[in-house]
């Protein structure tokens, strides 16, 4: 986020996957990316067979809300556990619950079963596993690296495994869905589960867990989170710009099955390519970003990505054409990931160790749990004016909740500076640094 000049030398291909170069986090890389192939085709089957048994863009709207508001109500309190107690074990907990969901589901699917209200349940399920392991994953990984300096790595690098399978898993669901039906989407994500498991219980790390977090009554432990949120600017601007774009700009993937077949008049392999070129947009920004060698200056990254995200949000629709269709989403998708991956990483770079699952877990709380007020939103004012001035006005709004952000970077950057000299980011140029430091940290750390 600070303004400091950015190095000039070129990054090496080893370089730009140095985190690989841990052991545990090559058995998390891993064991994740297998899995989330299996999490994308899963997301994709469920879209579109809720929409080919009802019809209906309000209930992918639903859908969407069920799914993810369980975050938004869990969240701080998975924090709070998440800082309390072993994140490895919750880990292992949560991706079991996780691959028992899409067990059920596909034997639902599979033995014509499977009703709306069985989908709609599993996905409030699934959500609030999900609630838990977002926060609980999100502050895991900084255990898998030796060098702090190379956790901005690991995270773009996460983004990038994260957009493989976006980019992979719905081209291959739209194949299957089309030959066999999206039941055997469902098994093959439960099979995915092994993968990760695998990874999980190959990992040897220690997780620190302080004796005061432990000691720490819930809601004390849940105010104090709050307040260092709340109380340093730039973790509060991040939160803030993060939930605004949860809110109004990231939904557009709930409306794409009905973009897919009434606007551009395809099946479920139109629906494939496109999560596929937003998957391609999206693997782009990822490695755009893991071949920084520094944070400094993604503060202005946070906002030319939103500005990208915004318009290409617009200029899609307007597209009647597949092939221009495919190009905008290319956009919407780097944008999307580029101001996601950038605001954690700055998250990363500058929290405390000890309540580093507190605040991911109000970062997953913006992030998915705004999302879900956005699907629902965006399929009631679907439902009534169309998708594509739906996603006109998403455009446009996304546009707008990135001005306040812009308007306060100058003061977060002065705000970060101390922080970024104390981890050694940056030179400790000027005398009294660690009195600057000492006034501008948050509260909490004096």
């Amino acid at each position: 986020m600070a303004a400091a000049a950015e190095p000039k030398n070129k990054v090496t291909l080893s370089e730009m996957f140095r985190a690989l170069q841990y052991p545990n986090y090559r058995y998390f890389f891993m064991g994740q990316g297998v899995s989330l192939i299996g999490t994308w085709m899963q997301q994709v089957a469920m879209s579109w067979l809720v929409y080919r048994l009802t019809d209906s863009v309000f209930l992918l709207g639903i859908l969407g809300f069920a799914g993810q508001v369980p975050a938004f109500l869990l969240g701080p309190f998975a924090g709070v556990l998440s800082d309390r107690f072993n994140k490895h074990r919750i880990l292992i907990l949560t991706q079991s619950l996780a691959m028992v969901q899409a067990t059920v589901l596909a034997i639902l699917v599979i033995t014509g079963a499977v009703t709306i209200y069985w989908i709609v349940g599993l996905s409030i399920f699934l959500g609030m596993v999900n609630a838990f392991d977002t926060p609980t994953r999100q502050s895991f990984v900084i255990n898998l690296i030796d060098k702090r300096e190379d956790v901005s790595n690991a995270i773009a690098l996460n983004s990038s495994m994260f957009n493989v399978a976006r980019l992979v898993g719905p081209s291959v669901a739209g194949l299957i869905i089309a030959a066999v039906g999206e039941g055997m989407c469902f098994a093959i994500n439960a099979l995915s589960y092994v993968a990760v498991l695998f990874s999980l219980f190959s990992i040897k790390v220690l997780v620190k867990t302080t004796a005061a977090n432990k000691d720490t009554k819930v809601w004390e432990s849940l105010r104090e989170g709050f307040n260092y949120v709340v109380g340093f600017p730039p973790i509060r601007a991040i939160i803030i710009q993060i939930g605004l774009i949860s809110l109004v700009g990231m939904p557009f993937s709930v409306l794409m099955p009905v973009f897919a077949r009434d606007i551009l008049h395809g099946g479920a392999n139109t629906l494939g390519y496109l999560m596929g070129a937003s998957g391609i947009g999206a693997l782009t920004g990822a490695l755009f970003l893991a071949r920084r060698p520094t944070v400094l200056g993604l503060g202005r990254v946070i906002v030319v990505a939103t500005i990208l995200l915004g318009i290409g949000l617009i200029c899609f629709s307007f597209t009647r054409v597949l092939w221009m269709s495919l190009l905008c989403i290319l956009v919407i998708g780097f944008g999307m990931i580029v101001q996601m991956a950038a605001n954690n990483t700055i998250l990363q770079t500058i929290v405390d160790d000890d309540k580093r699952g507190r605040v991911m877990s109000f970062y997953s709380m913006a992030f998915l749990g705004m999302a879900p007020f956005g699907s629902l939103l965006a399929g009631t004012v679907a439902n009534r004016i169309g998708v594509p001035y739906t996603l006109l006005i998403s455009g446009c709004l996304s546009l707008l909740a990135v001005v306040p952000f812009a308007l306060q970077l100058p003061k977060l950057r002065l705000l970060v500076r101390p922080i970024y000299q104390q981890l050694g980011i940056l030179p400790q140029v000027a005398t009294g640094v660690q009195t600057a430091t000492n006034l501008t940290m948050p509260p909490e750390q004096r």
